[in-house]
C-alpha cells in the first residue's frame, strides 16, 4: 500500500454535517476502479476541520465500503494529546495505516516535530506516512529531517511535494530526478517515497518516485490509474500523453487550489451536494464553477 496510486477522497458535507452516503459512494468508487490505496482524512479530507468523533465516522466508513482495498487514515492535530486520541479512534476502525502531519500554530522546531513522530509510533500498531505538506501545514521538513523520522521504527513512506526549480513553466526532469535521488540516498531502504501535487505527479514517477498520493484520483481514479501504470511500468510517452489530456484539471488546480477545485467538480459530477465544504471554507463563485465546467467538458467527464 506504500506504492503505486493512493487515492484521497473528499470528506463531503451536506447541512454542515458528513454527507456518509456520498463518502460512502466515493469510497466504494475507488475500491472499485482498483486503487492501490484509499487515503481519507488527508488535506483533501478536510481532517483539520473534523472533531473528534467525525474522524472516527469518516475512518469506519471508509474500512467499511473499502471493498479490502487498504485505508490510510490522517491522524494530524495541533496537541499531542488529540494526535494520540486520532491515532488510537483509526486504529480501532481498522485502517490499515496512518497519514501524519505535523500541523502548527507556534512554529515547530525539527525537534519537536521529530519528537511528535517518536509519540505517535510508540502509541501505533500500524505504519506511518510521513506528510510533508508546508502548503497547508506551515511545516517545512529539511531532508535531515527526513532522514532523521525515517529511521523510526514503524515509517514506511514519506510523501513530498512537488519539485520546484525556481522556473516557470514545466518543471525540468533533471531537477525531479536529482530530487528523489537525493531523498533516497537518506532514507532506508523500505521506506517509500511518494509524490503530491497531481500536475507535478508524472515526471516524479518516472524520475523513480514509489507512490503518487493523489487528489484527482480520489473523484476520477480511473484516469489516474492509466497514468500511474504507464509511469511506473516505464511508458514515459504514454504517462506524459495521459497527463498532459488532464492539463486543463492541472490548471484549476494551480489557480484555486485543488480542495476547491475538487470540491467544485465532484459537485458537477453529481458525487456530492452542493456548499460540501467546511466553513469558512466556501466553493467556487460563478465564475470560477464556470472554468471548472469548462475544464471538465474539456477532459470529457462533462458534457461540453
Amino acid at each position: 500500500m506504500f506504492t503505486g496510486l493512493s487515492a484521497f477522497p473528499l470528506t463531503p458535507l451536506n447541512d454542515d454535517r458528513i454527507d456518509q452516503r456520498a463518502f460512502a459512494r466515493l469510497v466504494e468508487k475507488l475500491a472499485a476502479a482498483n486503487v492501490d490505496s484509499i487515503s481519507v482524512l488527508g488535506s483533501t479530507g478536510a481532517y483539520a476541520y473534523l472533531d473528534r468523533g467525525e474522524r472516527h465516522r469518516v475512518a469506519t466508513l471508509a474500512v467499511e465500503h473499502a471493498g479490502g482495498v487498504p485505508v490510510v487514515a490522517g491522524v494530524g492535530g495541533l496537541r499531542t494529546r488529540d494526535v494520540l486520541t486520532n491515532v488510537e479512534d483509526a486504529q480501532n476502525a481498522g485502517v490499515s495505516a496512518l497519514l501524519l502531519a505535523p500541523m502548527t500554530y507556534q512554529p515547530l522546531t525539527d525537534d519537536e516535530v521529530f519528537g511528535l513522530f517518536e509519540d505517535v509510533i510508540a502509541a501505533a500498531s500500524v505504519p506511518i506516512i510521513v506528510y510533508d505538506n508546508p502548503t497547508t501545514t506551515r511545516v517545512d521538513f529539511s531532508d535531515e529531517l527526513h532522514a532523521r523520522i525515517s529511521n523510526l521504527r514503524g515509517v514506511r513512506s514519506i510523501k513530498i511535494p512537488p519539485v520546484d526549480d525556481g522556473q516557470s513553466g514545466p518543471v525540468d526532469q533533471s531537477a525531479v530526478s536529482a530530487r528523489i535521488a537525493g531523498l533516497r540516498s537518506l532514507v532506508p531502504d523500505d521506506v517509500t517515497i511518494g509524490i503530491s501535487g497531481d500536475g507535478a505527479a508524472v515526471e516524479a514517477l518516472l524520475a523513480g518516485a514509489d507512490a503518487w498520493y493523489s487528489v484527482l484520483a480520489g473523484l476520477l481514479p480511473e484516469q489516474c490509474i492509466a497514468i500511474a501504470r504507464a509511469a511506473i511500468d516505464g511508458r514515459a510517452d504514454e504517462a506524459r500523453q495521459l497527463s498532459a489530456e488532464l492539463q486543463p484539471i492541472w490548471d484549476l488546480f494551480t489557480t484555486f487550489g485543488s480542495f476547491r477545485a475538487v470540491a467544485t467538480l465532484a459537485e458537477l459530477l453529481g458525487a456530492v451536494s452542493h456548499d460540501n465544504l467546511p466553513k469558512p471554507v466556501r466553493g467556487l463563485n460563478a465564475a470560477g464553477r464556470k472554468r471548472v465546467a469548462e475544464a471538465a467538458a474539456a477532459i470529457g467527464v462533462l458534457p461540453a
